[in-house]
Formats: C-alpha cells, structure tokens, sequence
C-alpha cells in the first residue's frame, strides 16, 4: 500500500466512526447518511484511490478543475456533484460530467442547467441552496437563495426538462443568527426541507454539514455530508 493510499485509508476510517457514532447518537442508522468526499485542489490520482476504498459520491467546486479531472476519472462508478457558486457561462461544462448540481440559487441558472442538461442528453439532479444569513429576497455571500424564495426555484427545477429536484443543500453561515451556531442552522434547514416536501414529496435529499460540523448535521436528519480536509488533509495553498 502506497503511504498516499494508506494515509487517506486511515483518515476515511476515522470519518467513518465519526459518522456512525453521530448516527448511533442521533438514533438513525448509518445507511441514511452518504458520504460526499470533496476532492476540488486534489489531483485525480486521490479521486482513484478513494474510488478504490469505497468512495462512491465526491464534489468539486470549481469547473476548471472539476472537467478534467471527471475525464482523467470517466472510467470509474463514481457520483459527481457540483457545490461550488456556478456562473451561467460554466453551465455547458458543468452539465456534461455533473450528476448533482447542489448550488441552484437563480431561476436564470435553473434556464441554463435545463438547456444544458437536454443538449448533453443528460438528467441532472439539483438541490437549491438555501442562505440561511440572507434577509428577504437576498443571497448571503456564499450563495444561495433566501428561504423565501425556495418554492418559486423548486417549482422551476421541477418543471425543467432534463433537471430533478432533489432537495435542499446549505453552508453552514459566517453571519447572522446562526454564525458559530451550526447545530441550529441545520435544524432550520430540516424546516425547510419538510415544508419542501410537502408539495415535492421526492425532494428529500439535504445535504448540510462538512469536516467540522457532520456531527451537527447528522444530529439535525442530514441525509449528505460534505467531507473534504478531514479526508484528504489541508488543502495546499490555491496562489
């Protein structure tokens, strides 16, 4: 065994145990929660070996590096999802790899995935990105729509050919009511993914919680969890 494999081995076990035990705690059992590694400034060499222990959902945030690395990786059973803020001129690319979209926030980029998405002959799941730090009608600063404005995005994606809602993705806020509050933040976000799937009763993936915070997360009914330097390592300085 390489000492890279070895080393992301032993860091994926250690993430394991924290998600079963959070599991265990919160009295769910351990296939509800999917682990979503984020591989974005990792090379796809990383993406082969933690194909090879089992990873099976991994994300990137950026499509200058997540396009290359998904063809250097094609040949592998692997779920791509796409987290990072997504500009309407990156769509084309993004929905030619992407099987799950999680950064939905604008009905303009719901237009954009769904032509993208009918052009590549492909169906791409889509959550929308709730900012739980912005006021009404306004996006926080790392994306997202505010919770106002979830059913109008939910009623667009589920009436866009080639798109399916598939629930709700947040990060957990920097400002507000919530800041340093992550338990809190997540319940909320369940408040509105129950409101959610009461009009879209397969909407039921929510995905909330990274490398500090799964446990909150999985406390709060997260059904993803988004795991990169608890995984990988700290990430290397991006210039």
């Amino acid at each position: 065994m390489t000492d890279r494999k070895a080393q992301l081995a032993e860091n994926l076990a250690r993430v394991e145990e924290r998600i079963v035990s959070a599991c265990t705690a919160a009295g769910r059992e351990r296939e509800e929660v999917t682990l979503i590694v984020v591989t974005k400034t990792y090379p796809a060499s990383d993406v082969r070996i933690l194909h090879g222990l089992g990873v099976r959902h991994v994300a990137e945030n950026r499509d200058q590096d997540a396009a290359p690395k998904a063809a250097e990786c094609v040949d592998l059973s692997l779920t791509w999802h796409f987290v990072g803020q997504l500009q309407t001129n990156k769509v084309r690319s993004v929905a030619s790899y992407a099987d799950v979209v999680q950064s939905v926030d604008r009905v303009r980029l719901v237009t954009a995935l769904s032509a993208a998405a009918e052009r590549e002959g492909r169906e791409l799941g889509c959550l929308i990105q709730v900012a739980l730090d912005a006021e009404s009608g306004e996006r926080g600063d790392r994306g997202g729509v505010a919770p106002d404005g979830i059913e109008e995005l939910a009623d667009a994606v589920e009436s866009a050919p080639g798109l399916r809602l598939g629930g709700l993705m947040t990060v957990a806020p920097l400002a507000g009511p919530y800041a340093g509050r992550q338990r809190a933040a997540f319940d909320r976000l369940m408040e509105f993914s129950s409101r959610l799937r009461g009009n879209h009763p397969a909407a039921n993936m929510v995905s909330a919680g990274m490398s500090a915070d799964l446990e909150d997360a999985v406390a709060a009914g997260a059904t993803h969890v988004r795991v990169g330097t608890a995984v990988l390592g700290v990430r290397p300085g991006l210039g």
